[in-house]
């Protein structure tokens, strides 16, 4: 596939998100009350802020879920 082509499928498809709206699945559940999400149009993903609301999943908000989930873990086997 050329670039070009690549290129003019992604736009497409973040436009079609634009205009009608992500659809997303969770991929991972860390706790009971944060998640991350993947939109299966666009491939975009997301997860839980502090507040409830969706932000973008950078790099580092990866690493803080993974060592959150790993505490999680811990707790539940403690109990």
């Amino acid at each position: 596939m050329k670039m070009i082509d690549f290129k003019e499928k992604f736009i497409t498809k973040k436009v079609l998100c634009s205009l009608v709206g992500h659809k997303f699945i969770v991929t991972r559940n860390i706790t009971n009350h944060f998640k991350e999400f993947k939109c299966t149009v666009c491939q975009i993903e997301l997860t839980n802020d502090d507040n409830g609301h969706k932000t973008f999943l950078t790099p580092e908000l990866k690493e803080i879920n993974e060592t959150l989930r790993g505490f999680h873990n811990k707790k539940l086997h403690l109990v």
